[in-house]
């Protein structure tokens, strides 16, 4: 199993672009899934650049309905004719809007998808006999303070707090996909019934939210809690916020950027 970062708001090859968004290209014995698709056509761009062909994608997982993580899908299916579609259907109804620094409108624009390549997802399944997806994760532990900027519109048109029921993960071989991790990490991790080797994904654990103190906690649970598994993150975990982790977590924890590759084992798990 190889994943390979395509966008990233962080990149140490200047020949790679970068956007506020996220894609990664997962590729198992069996399949090319495509995690994520950016905000934009970066994703495609820097995969030309690294030598990757994204027309042979045969899955593409959409973790929510955030423009960030789902605003390039429109440009894949422009280059690729046959990958099906993993989403939430209340990803694809919502509108969803940020008041982090103004207030601004972060919907995505859904290309028209096939109905034959559309796989909805509104419960925890295995979609192949190798990967799986979780869906409407358990909120028992506590939530980013950064969803506090962010809101959907109910049926009044009335903007209220983002509960995320839109936001799902992937598990494969041992490697657990949080996409931006609204619901949060310990969240995600809680609610997958396999073991968890690799963790791959945003935290949003933004700069100057979580105190010191509340960040050491986490990072001091997630060492005790899952003593094996290494945990890889970059878009929306702050620099500061890294650190702060990076100091209880040491080797457990690394940054991603654009251009990242990560050859790891596949753990065989029957789903």
């Amino acid at each position: 199993m190889t994943w390979t970062v395509l966008s990233d708001n962080r990149t140490n090859n200047d020949q790679l672009q970068t956007e506020h968004g996220l894609s990664i290209l997962l590729e198992t014995d069996k399949h090319r899934i495509l995690l994520d698709t950016g905000a934009s056509d970066v994703f495609i761009r820097n995969a030309e650049k690294i030598g990757i062909d994204l027309s042979t994608v045969d899955y593409v997982f959409i973790s929510h309905g955030h423009s960030d993580h789902a605003g390039g899908l429109k440009h894949l299916l422009e280059i690729n004719k046959k990958a099906k579609i993993i989403v939430s259907p209340d990803a694809l109804k919502g509108k969803y809007f940020s008041k982090r620094r103004y207030f601004h409108s972060i919907t995505t624009e859904w290309p028209e998808i096939l109905q034959e390549r559309l796989l909805t997802v509104e419960h925890s399944e295995s979609i192949s006999d190798d990967f799986f997806i979780l869906a409407h994760i358990p909120q028992i532990h506590p939530m980013p303070e950064g969803n506090q900027h962010l809101f959907v519109e109910n049926a009044d048109g009335d903007y209220v707090y983002d509960d995320f029921r839109h936001e799902l993960a992937l598990y494969t071989g041992g490697l657990l996909f949080t996409g931006c991790a609204h619901s949060g990490l310990e969240n995600i991790l809680a609610a997958c019934p396999f073991p968890v080797n690799t963790v791959v994904g945003g935290f949003h654990l933004l700069d100057n939210h979580e105190s010191d103190d509340k960040l050491s906690e986490l990072a001091y649970r997630l060492t005790d809690a899952y003593p094996q598994t290494q945990f890889y993150t970059s878009h929306c975990t702050g620099d500061a916020v890294f650190s702060t982790l990076h100091q209880v977590m040491g080797d457990k924890i690394h940054a991603f950027s654009c251009g990242t590759t990560n050859p790891m084992s596949e753990n065989t798990i029957l789903l």
